[in-house]
């Protein structure tokens, strides 16, 4: 196990290298870290440190951004991932039954969006891919 101090120095190095994974400030960070989490996800169980320190860091940026005020305020108090849903569903003009690729049929769908049931990560992941968006978007 490593001595609090060589923590403490990977953890400095790990600031130095990669600020994003501790701060968006901007929105072309914002646009880089949702590449970086694309490419982080290829290999999630190595990633795993990586992928949730740059999630917490995007979430971070969108709860604050002005541009995601909208979407800020469709997932008021609910699951992010549901919310995500609701705001894809929305903004594409689909319904219940337009995720069977996705997610499952019609039941799975509503069961998903009425709290029920959740959505997997690889529902996220297929979700991601058909909308071109990073599974970040789906995580608080």
């Amino acid at each position: 196990m490593l001595a609090v101090a060589q923590f403490t120095e990977l953890v400095s190095e790990l600031n130095l290298r990669a600020p994003v994974l501790r701060e968006i400030s901007t929105q072309q960070d914002h646009v880089q870290a949702l590449a970086l989490m694309e490419e982080l996800i290829e290999d999630y169980d190595t990633n795993l440190v990586a992928i949730e320190a740059l999630s917490n860091s995007i979430a971070r940026y969108e709860a604050d951004a002005l541009s995601f005020s909208e979407f800020n305020q469709l997932g008021l108090g609910g699951d992010p991932a549901v919310a995500t849903l609701k705001v894809l569903m929305d903004q594409h003009n689909l319904n219940t039954t337009d995720f069977k690729n996705e997610i499952g049929g019609k039941s799975m769908v509503s069961q998903v969006l009425n709290g029920g049931k959740q959505l997997t990560r690889n529902h996220i992941e297929r979700l991601a891919k058909r909308f071109g968006i990073s599974p970040a978007l789906f995580f608080e």
